[in-house]
């Protein structure tokens, strides 16, 4: 009995053991602390560590547990901790709060001629800001390879004085060598990822990438160069899309922030928080002008000032320092309240196609010729078998026209032919994937039918050429019709300007905001489809320093190299101000004119939860006439509504807040769109512009209302003077409907007949509120 009890204590013991063990493994969290309490950023590192102290009890705890200190932009510190340490700190007067550490995912040679953002005329952007030779647009990605032609100083200027930051130098980037006055800044953050440990602590045998700033997947040279890049002449991408590649401010300055890496085992790029919060505390202190950061979290989103959005928090206070902050609104689409990045003090950003297509003619045994999409750069290929794999009903093999089950069908059916097959998928790599079945089964092609999709890419060259259904179904007849059906297939060729459409990209994610649906996301659209720029050579689809992407990712740098030469133009301009110009001067066609529609499940006429404004217009961005302004205290009133405590609230901006009770309306929040989720009855909602065009100037309000609602804007006439730079106006919005509805779309335009100041209205109609409606 008694030996019974011996080793029953034991066991116990050993189970209390493991079960603290558990109990106290380290993890990194951040500890936000809000707004700086000192200027001087040691004092702000010094109250980390005694905050840290009080909690640890020594000094070499402390360092062993630190792993950041946020001290520019704002006070917050990374540090590894287990859950009772973390209770600790959640618990002090101070702690805004404590949460742990996540990961973030990573979201030309014509685009800037399709967004006519050229320098022929002599007073447009472009040479009105000597293409943003003054401006350092601050990058937040996967690094940077610096030996591109696309970071070239030629023709630009000194490094501006005011700049603070630094390249930093290891074996695989020497700074000191590789940057110059266009790349200005290079630094690297890794600890967070790593979970706290040193970055020698990287294996680059088992996860190959560069512990240092240079880029090992080419997606941050490719934002880079998107952003700011110089001229690079004849430019291409297998010879397709040639011509000259550049930036939209090509004498831009950039700083990159490394704070995304390759890891093999998910076969992608991610983002630690916690080295992200860095990368813009880093670049806040170092005096970007703008930061372009291409990452986003999946739905459910966090609150907006909850530090487990590293980007909102971050962004918030660069923000509130004057630093624009443009960002990706995500690859989810085509599907409803997909958008993320919804902070309305971040600019964010959905794709477009643009007017270039990459035709690839097959011509089918009866002379019909069908136009697919592809990037095939081989010979031509001269008439083929084709065929769509079924068998005869009584046969017991496997026969699959699935292009995901290619690889299930007898290699005689393959063999030396063209095959087309059906699938569901959006994704490129369904594509590829089929490629690579059929070469292994010797087929000499492959057509997949499918809804329009994430992009194209090229299949080692072997020929793997994209359809719709449509067109598809008009393969599979002809293949049904004739017992030795043919096909033959030509290399791909450019197609620039009429008839190619511009769409909202299937993939671009839409709104509304899950998170505040009065808060209209996204905000702006721009090409972000086949977009050519700079890659890394280790990029699987890299060409002579080149190679096409794809998203949201390369949309987004679109926005922030316009962002950034309006910086240039309009340096007193606020974040908000600048976001205005933008919206309200969009482009709602296409430049040719035509509507824009967006891509999906069903192709329709793209609405504000598509584009937001429209497609960025740069020249009329950089003179709209009035702006809908917004500062930190409107802001606040953004966080009282959505529930924020008054503490964390003034431990966020700095300064003592209450909020109102009542509290103000989120419909009266000043930005440049008007979005009722809600709508009972009526609603009166407020806005104030400022007049940034000629002093008296006189606008006047023009109404296109949503169907079934009625909107009255008074006054409907604004005098400004000398004197009177703002003005405010109320909207009084009604609905006629009697039925909870989905969204409709209207607009309200003030003009002065130079100037057309366009905000975007979405009205629903919610009789029964907070309803889920599946009927």
């Amino acid at each position: 009995m008694e030996q019974k009890m011996v080793k029953t204590w034991i066991l116990v013991g050993i189970w209390l053991v493991l079960t603290m063990n558990m109990a106290a493994e380290n993890k990194v969290h951040i500890v936000y602390l809000g707004e700086r309490q000192h200027d001087n950023p040691d004092s702000v590192t010094e109250s980390h560590h005694q905050m840290l102290w009080s909690i640890l009890g020594s000094k070499e705890a402390v360092h062993d547990s630190m792993v950041y200190s946020y001290r520019h932009g704002f006070s917050a510190f990374a540090a590894k901790l287990t859950d009772y340490q973390v209770n600790q700190l959640s618990e002090l007067p101070e702690v805004v709060h404590v949460i742990q550490d996540r990961f973030y995912e990573l979201q030309t040679t014509r685009t800037w001629d399709y967004l006519k953002h050229t320098s022929k005329h002599p007073k447009n952007l472009l040479n009105q800001t000597n293409m943003g030779d003054n401006v350092i647009i601050g990058v937040v990605d996967s690094g940077i390879w610096p030996e591109s032609e696309s970071f070239s100083d030629n023709g630009i200027g000194p490094i501006p004085k005011r700049w603070k930051g630094s390249c930093e130098s290891n074996p695989s980037f020497n700074g000191s060598a590789v940057c110059n006055r266009k790349l200005i800044g290079a630094k690297y953050f890794v600890s967070g990822l790593l979970g706290g440990a040193d970055d020698s602590n990287w294996n680059t045998t088992e996860n190959p990438e560069y512990v240092s700033p240079r880029d090992f997947n080419g997606h941050g040279t490719h934002v880079a160069a998107t952003a700011a890049g110089s001229f690079v002449s004849d430019a291409s991408y297998l010879a397709l899309g040639r011509g000259v590649a550049r930036g939209g401010a090509p004498r831009a300055r950039i700083a990159m922030y490394k704070a995304c890496w390759h890891v093999t085992s998910i076969g992608t790029a991610t983002c630690s928080s916690a080295d992200m919060l860095k990368a813009i505390d880093e670049a806040i202190h170092d005096g970007v002008d703008v930061l372009s950061i291409s990452t986003s979290f999946p739905i459910p989103l966090f609150p907006e000032v909850d530090a487990r959005d590293a980007m909102a928090v971050g962004a918030f206070h660069a923000v509130a320092k004057g630093i624009p902050v443009v960002c990706s609104g995500g690859n989810a689409g085509p599907a409803s309240q997909t958008v993320t990045n919804t902070a309305p003090w971040i600019i964010t950003v959905a794709a477009t196609t643009q007017d270039r297509s990459f035709p690839t003619l097959i011509t089918l045994g009866n002379n019909v010729t069908i136009v697919a999409q592809a990037l095939y750069q081989g010979p031509n290929m001269d008439f083929t078998g084709l065929v769509y794999p079924e068998g005869p009903g009584s046969s017991n093999e496997t026969f699959s026209g699935v292009c995901e089950d290619l690889a299930k069908n007898p290699a005689r059916i393959i063999k030396e032919k063209i095959v087309l097959c059906f699938t569901k998928s959006t994704d490129y790599g369904t594509v590829i994937q089929a490629a690579s079945d059929v070469f292994n089964l010797d087929g000499y092609g492959v057509i997949v039918a499918r809804n329009p999709g994430y992009q194209i890419n090229p299949c080692d060259g072997f020929p793997c050429l994209a359809v719709d259904y449509e067109l598809g179904t008009d393969i599979l007849f002809y293949i049904r019709s004739t017992k030795s059906p043919v096909a033959k297939i030509q290399p791909t060729r450019t197609l620039v300007g009429l008839p190619v459409a511009t769409k909202v990209a299937t993939f671009s994610a839409r709104g509304p905001s899950s998170i505040s649906p009065a808060i209209l996301k996204p905000d702006i659209a721009a090409p972000g489809v086949n977009i050519l720029a700079a890659t890394s050579p280790n990029d699987t689809f890299y060409d002579r320093g080149f190679s096409m992407k794809s998203g949201t990712s390369m949309s987004t740098p679109v926005v922030a190299g316009i962002v950034a030469l309006l910086k240039s133009l309009h340096p007193h301009w606020s974040p908000a101000a600048i976001r205005s110009a933008i919206v309200t001067t969009a482009w709602r066609t296409d430049p040719s004119s035509e509507p824009i529609f967006a891509d999906g499940s069903n192709r329709k006429l793209a609405d504000p939860f598509d584009y937001g404004g429209g497609v960025v217009n740069s020249e009329k961005a950089a003179k709209p006439g009035l702006v809908y302004d917004m500062g930190v205290n409107d802001y606040v009133l953004y966080l009282c509504f959505v529930g924020y405590t008054d503490s964390s609230i003034t431990r966020l901006v700095g300064k003592k807040t209450v909020c109102a009770n009542p509290k103000s309306s989120i419909l009266d929040l000043n930005l440049p769109s008007i979005t009722i989720p809600n709508l009972g009855k009526e609603v009166t909602i407020t806005r104030t512009v400022t007049n940034v065009g000629p002093a008296g100037s006189v606008y006047k309000a023009g109404v296109e209302a949503p169907m079934g609602v009625n909107v009255t804007v008074t006054p409907s006439t604004l005098v400004f003077n000398a004197k009177t730079r703002k003005l405010s106006f109320k909207v009084r919005v009604s609905t006629n409907h009697r039925v909870n509805t989905g969204y409709y779309f209207g607009s309200l335009t003030w003009t002065d007949s130079i100037h057309n100041v366009v905000i975007p209205i979405s009205v629903r109609t919610q009789i029964l509120q907070r309803y889920y409606d599946e009927n």
